[in-house]
């Protein structure tokens, strides 16, 4: 059974950083996806960052590019996402997200809503 805990949320002022971790059990990194996704209530799951965890080739979300970095620590079974320069319009409820299904190596963001698992969330607050 693939259980998913995210752990890392908060609330920061804007220009501020967070770290968010994932830490999976029951899961093997074997050429699949895991990834980070947000959801606003009310709105449809946006989903933010990528990895591929064969390589760790990493897809982001053009509304973070260049402030999220999302790694993997195959040793701990953990993916982390690391958000810089935050902003009031990243606020939101994040989720760690997870496949079992073999990947081609491409993990973009717009998939990763729908991977199969998924952990609670962890609830993410910027403040201008």
């Amino acid at each position: 059974q693939v259980h998913l805990v995210e752990t890392g949320g908060g609330s920061v002022q804007a220009g501020g950083s967070l770290r968010l971790s994932c830490a999976a059990s029951g899961y093997t990194f074997s050429s699949n996806c895991m990834g980070w996704f947000r959801q606003v209530p009310g709105k449809e799951p946006e989903g933010v960052a990528g990895i591929f965890t064969f390589g760790g080739s990493e897809f982001y979300a053009e509304s973070v590019k260049g402030r999220f970095t999302i790694s993997l620590d195959s040793a701990k079974n953990t993916v982390t996402l690391q958000m810089n320069s935050l902003k009031p319009e990243d606020s939101a409820m994040y989720y760690c997200a997870a496949s079992t299904k073999a990947s081609g190596g491409y993990c973009p963001p717009t998939i990763i809503g729908s991977l199969e698992y998924r952990g609670q969330g962890t609830q993410v607050t910027v403040s201008s």
